[in-house]
């Protein structure tokens, strides 16, 4: 089976994840894939393979050299949550020939959404039908993954130490390491593969929080309220707007942090706002917290102890735990380059399950899986980028294990 076809089996299953459950994985419907996932990897002969009870698919290859050093990679079974991922229909196009792509549905996939999308010319593309999401984050990193290994496991002639692998659910929820196995995983280093266009590294993300807003109004018939009246609404409106204006994700890129609402509800007698806070450097994080405290608190004195503001951290910028293990990013640059492929050191405008096991002791720098347009309907990958990565993660193996 290769790579294409791997890739459109698995995609077939729908594993969206749910937020705010407790329970992992937060869907019953990922242990659907990860049992599939476990069956494929017993039979192409990936040695140890477990599934746990909170859904998370172990299995390695042994060492077929003398080495110390294991090697892992791991990619994340569920689906994200702004699109749908059932009944997923995907459709090649051949030899893509460059402009538009209408998808089933009437939408669109263009130039002025895809930036790079005249660099796909001649190749093949998978695209969606416009009602649901793909499913290439993180679809195609498992595929990737599985095709690697069924290449190592059939060609002796590729040296390498024990390969550990490991699929993960609910990363999509914040939640993809909450049960992670350190022990049972037993690898020095990892890679994730959760990344996008081909060539990117990435070894920096935010550090990430969200705030939870509650505002209690007063409320009262509007033709008397005058005085009176306390809208919820507009105090959680009027403390959005002491927010910077500049600092939202839409005027944001690269480095640059934001505030993002979330999410708003309520009505007179009380509203909530639920946002996202991230920034790449610790300082601004801590800036960005305090100024949310302050916004919070000059709302309390003009209105009178209205607004609750509670803050919890997501996770922390990966970079302060893999520059003591720079190696892993000189390997995953030669390997690109060996592969013909330029890398993009790329810092992550989002979080992977790399970063929350870099601070549990396992460095995991992140790769990239070829897909695009993540989380909704114009989500799409090339084959040819799916096929380059196999090559790219075999290489990776080849050249931590040369010496």
């Amino acid at each position: 089976m290769n790579v294409t076809e791997r890739f459109l089996r698995y995609v077939s299953f729908d594993t969206q994840s749910e937020s705010g459950l407790e329970q992992v994985p937060s869907t019953s419907k990922q242990f659907v894939l990860a049992d599939e996932l476990a069956r494929e990897m017993e039979t192409i002969g990936i040695s140890g393979v477990t599934r746990s009870e909170h859904g998370y698919v172990y299995g390695f290859i042994p060492a077929n050299c003398e080495s110390a050093v294991s090697l892992g990679f791991v990619a994340h079974m569920d689906t994200a949550t702004e699109a749908s991922g059932a009944n997923v229909r995907p459709r090649l196009i051949e030899n893509y020939p460059g402009g538009d792509i209408v998808l089933e549905s009437g939408d669109i996939i263009s130039p002025a959404i895809t930036k790079n999308l005249d660099t796909y010319v001649g190749q093949d593309l998978i695209v969606t039908d416009g009602t649901t999401l793909l499913g290439a984050d993180d679809k195609a990193g498992i595929a990737e993954i599985m095709s690697m290994a069924e290449r190592l496991l059939a060609d002796p002639s590729i040296r390498h130490g024990r390969i550990a692998i490991a699929f993960t659910p609910d990363e999509e929820v914040g939640n993809g390491t909450a049960y992670f196995d350190l022990a049972q995983f037993g690898a020095n280093y990892a890679y994730t593969v959760d990344g996008g266009t081909v060539g990117e590294l990435e070894y920096e993300n935010f550090n990430a929080a969200s705030a939870f807003v509650k505002v209690r109004g007063v409320g009262i018939h509007p033709g008397s309220a005058k005085n009176v009246m306390k809208n919820a609404l507009t105090i959680g409106m009027e403390f959005d707007r002491l927010l910077p204006h500049e600092q939202r994700p839409e005027f944001t890129e690269g480095y640059e942090g934001f505030f993002h609402l979330l999410s708003m509800q309520g009505a007179t007698v009380g509203a909530e706002l639920n946002y996202l806070i991230r920034e790449h450097d610790a300082v601004l994080f801590e800036e960005k917290k305090e100024l949310m405290r302050a916004a919070a608190a000059y709302i309390n004195t003009k209105y009178g102890d209205v607004l609750d503001l509670k803050i919890e951290e997501s996770y922390r910028n990966m970079k302060e735990k893999i520059l003591p293990h720079m190696h892993l990013i000189a390997t995953a640059k030669a390997a690109y380059i060996g592969c013909d492929v330029e890398p993009k050191e790329v810092p992550i405008r989002g979080g992977t399950d790399g970063a929350m096991l870099s601070y549990k002791g396992l460095p995991c720098p992140n790769l990239s899986t070829g897909g695009e347009n993540f989380h909704g309907i114009r989500e799409f990958i090339s084959i040819q980028a799916m096929e380059k990565m196999v090559d790219v993660l075999t290489e990776i193996v080849r050249l931590t294990y040369e010496n």
